[in-house]
């Protein structure tokens, strides 16, 4: 396999610069193709962090992982009426997706990260796989990356049976700034990773930093994540209906949504969560709403095009994995490029460790997320859900990777 190998990403988010990054570390010429004309800048909202993702940025060249988040030392949950119900000792830091985006985008080159291209297709003839674009323009290489996300393109040109499947709940999710809030509100909830959990529902929300001069007090923004049950048949219609009452395939982004949707959100707030959460509600000038998805692959690779990050397997956002995963991923994926002589054993490495880690997570989220599903139907879903209603068990566990090396827990 020849060291200074040709690549080709598809997807410009995380997962796929970190891809690049590594790859070029070892040689290789990358060429990134996103299919946003404008670049992601503005996507995502808070992110929690772990080691293994600190230690791939420091490898792609970010030497001061602290400055790009803030650190709370624990957690805390709040009861209905705002008093302290528990709390847990847990030092993590905490970011937004777009710091950490811009960062790596930094490390990247300009003219290797193509804006505006879609990927129609792609063909392999065993020497080489070639990239067919919407516009008609095609890119042979070496390798295919397919870090396109939960909807991959190229994960539906091998693997068309495999798509996301409805969680039964959906997530609420939005940004105010610091200042904008109570004293009493950012002295219960800014230097902490909050929780209120309301029955059959959960609520958490952390402080962090929209751009990497922005972790001090008073400039720092509070994250917010409220996961609702949600029926795919009279709930999700209205969810993914805009301001101007047209019914669309995905929810609306922030903004557009119908404001009959945000105010019933923000009246369920005011009567179901402590007086601090309700606050940050209703001080959240454009919340959005994410529908909760599992996918799981069955393969990774097919001949010399490969799946990576939410491509490959989709997590419930409970595990906090999405970009410690996507890292993980693009490392592992460089690491066994650079020790096989050959693509097709270093790509069968990769898919072996990879789908045992994947589903790991996965499995993960699904059972943080069994008490909030509508309907739980099996005896391992109500196993998950008697288990993980309680305050502690989500405290400690969620964004939290105890589960990595524990057994998996018994459901009877």
């Amino acid at each position: 396999m020849p060291r200074d190998g040709q690549a080709i990403i598809i997807g410009g988010s995380i997962g796929g610069l970190f891809a690049g990054l590594f790859l070029r570390r070892f040689g290789w010429d990358v060429t990134i193709f996103e299919r946003s004309a404008r670049g992601l800048e503005g996507r995502g909202a808070g992110i929690v962090t772990h080691d293994e993702l600190h230690a791939a940025l420091k490898a792609c060249g970010v030497e001061d992982v602290p400055a790009l988040g803030v650190m709370v030392p624990g957690r805390v949950v709040l009861a209905r009426d705002g008093s302290i119900a528990d709390e847990y000792d847990l030092p993590q830091l905490l970011t937004s997706w777009g710091v950490i985006h811009r960062a790596l985008l930094e490390f990247f080159p300009a003219e290797r990260y193509k804006l505006g291209m879609t990927l129609e297709r792609y063909s392999q003839d065993g020497r080489s796989i070639t990239a067919i674009f919407s516009d008609g323009s095609s890119r042979k290489c070496d390798l295919l990356i397919g870090a396109d996300g939960i909807n991959s393109t190229v994960r539906g040109q091998f693997m068309r049976e495999v798509k996301p499947v409805y969680a039964g709940y959906v997530a609420w999710r939005g940004l105010v700034p610091e200042k904008e809030l109570s004293s009493g509100t950012r002295d219960a909830l800014m230097d902490r990773f909050g929780f209120c959990l309301p029955d059959g529902e959960q609520m958490l929300g952390y402080p962090v930093a929209l751009t990497k001069d922005a972790t001090v007090p008073g400039r720092r923004h509070y994250n917010f994540v409220w996961y609702r049950p949600a029926s795919p048949e009279s709930d999700l219609p209205s969810l993914y209906t805009d301001a101007r009452g047209v019914r669309r395939q995905t929810p609306p982004p922030p903004g557009q949504l119908d404001p009959r949707a945000v105010q019933n959100m923000r009246e369920g707030a005011a009567r179901l969560l402590s007086p601090q959460f309700a606050e940050v509600v209703a001080r959240t000038r454009d919340p959005f709403v994410q529908a909760i998805y599992d996918l799981e692959s069955s393969r990774l690779v097919d001949g010399r095009a490969v799946l990576i990050g939410d491509a490959a397997f989709g997590a419930r956002p409970h595990v906090g994995m999405g970009v410690t995963k996507a890292a993980g991923d693009a490392a592992n994926l460089a690491r066994v490029i650079k020790d096989e002589s050959s693509l097709g054993t270093a790509l069968s490495r990769f898919e072996h460790a990879r789908i045992a880690f994947g589903q790991a997570v996965v499995a993960q989220g699904r059972r943080l997320g069994a008490y909030m599903q509508a309907q739980l139907g099996t005896a391992e879903e109500r196993a998950m859900a008697t288990r993980f209603r309680g305050g502690r068990s989500v405290i400690t566990e969620t964004a939290s990777l105890r589960f990595l090396s524990e057994p998996t827990p018994k459901t009877s």
